[in-house]
């Protein structure tokens, strides 16, 4: 294809495996970024060549001297990140940066007016309000990356969007069907290990603690105008339909494919087309399809969304920070897998002021004072 990327975070997961559809779809990358893996992302910039890179203030010296040899030029930080994401001429941004660091480049990037295939799903909770004005604003375009919302994005092309009902489905991680008493005994270690995707760790925790249904729900209420009532989370273990519409008709149309995200990733840099893919194709026969209701006393966290995004205002914001700052200390040993739940609604309901109409600098302070809270709760 005749098509030039820029990709966001490229040395995670949704990074690296955007990168396999570059080579698949022979597109171009003129500019990458990473947080913090030099030694990757060297072997990147070796290999596509691209005109700008950005990492992370402590690598930024050890990238330099690493690619002193070539004439990219190198960036650094948060104003590094700002740069490749509101400057290049690309015809497609892939934002796969994680947390609310890909905050402010998806709004200057919105504001430039680009197309923008999206993967950092805690932009859009954090500042939903915020990112889909700008989109506005710009006339930009937001293609889905998670395979959810790829799978509703896909569902409603060519449709009127008269949606009743989202099904928004979830494998249920690997604890589905554990109760509150074994949740206690999970370590770090067993809940990184998920069942069907291939995944970075803090993605894994979310998985595992439905965290990340709770995300996805209100990311589906920014990005496709509905209200939060009208997203429905049902777990299916199998991760074979991604996601089903529910029309004003009582019609409903489902996505389904085999977990690979590649699929989701390569529909949205080739939107509207579609181009061969080389993965495993979907065999129907012999399978059992399962779909069950989210156990709401094991797993509170995604009831906790759900209320954030009923209130509104900065509350999804604060649950993201206090949510992230947690998983980071049950990642590193400090709290428990059920003590992360409680420490994330202790945060979320009551731990950081509410503002009903947020600015962006609300938002980055919002997100701070809740990451603080955790912090100090331990």
């Amino acid at each position: 294809m005749n098509k030039t990327i820029s990709l966001l975070g490229s040395t995670g997961s949704i990074g690296t495996q955007t990168l396999d559809v570059a080579r698949n779809l022979g597109l171009r990358v003129i500019a990458l970024s990473a947080h913090s893996n030099v030694k990757l992302l060297e072997a990147q910039c070796r290999e596509f060549k691209p005109e700008k890179v950005c990492i992370g203030e402590a690598g930024y010296n050890d990238l330099k001297t690493a690619l002193a040899d070539t004439d990219i030029e190198i960036l650094c930080g948060d104003e590094g990140l700002l740069e490749l994401a509101s400057c290049g001429d690309e015809d497609v941004l892939v934002n796969a940066v994680l947390g609310m660091t890909g905050l402010r480049p998806t709004i200057a990037a919105a504001e430039k007016g680009k197309k923008i295939a999206f993967a950092n799903k805690e932009t859009l909770v954090a500042g939903g309000k915020l990112v889909t004005d700008a989109v506005k604003r710009g006339n930009a375009v937001l293609l889905p990356v998670d395979s959810e919302h790829s799978a509703i994005f896909q569902c409603l092309q060519g449709k009127e969007k008269k949606i009743k009902r989202i099904w928004l489905t979830g494998s249920g991680g690997p604890f589905f069907g554990k109760d509150r008493e074994f949740l206690k005994t999970v370590t770090p270690e067993m809940a990184i290990k998920h069942p069907r995707w291939s995944m970075g760790k803090k993605i894994s925790v979310d998985s595992a603690s439905l965290m990340n249904k709770g995300l996805e729900l209100i990311e589906a209420v920014h990005l496709f105008n509905v209200k939060p009532e009208q997203v429905e989370v049902v777990i299916h273990p199998q991760s074979i339909v991604h996601s089903l519409v529910e029309f004003e008709d009582s019609a409903v149309l489902a996505q389904l494919g085999v977990p690979d995200m590649r699929v989701c990733i390569q529909y949205a840099i080739t939107y509207p087309d579609r181009k061969p893919l080389n993965t495993e194709r979907l065999d129907l026969f012999g399978k059992n399809l399962e779909f069950h209701k989210h156990d709401k006393a094991s797993f509170p966290l995604l009831e906790l969304a759900q209320r954030a995004i009923r209130r509104g205002g900065n509350a999804p914001a604060v649950m993201n920070g206090a949510n992230e700052e947690a998983v980071a200390l049950f990642l590193n040993g400090k709290i428990g897998f059920t003590e992360l739940f409680d420490i994330v609604i202790k945060a979320s309901e009551g731990g950081v002021e509410f503002i009903e109409e947020p600015t962006l600098n609300d938002i980055l302070a919002s997100d701070k004072a809740a990451r603080e809270f955790v912090a100090s709760h331990i």
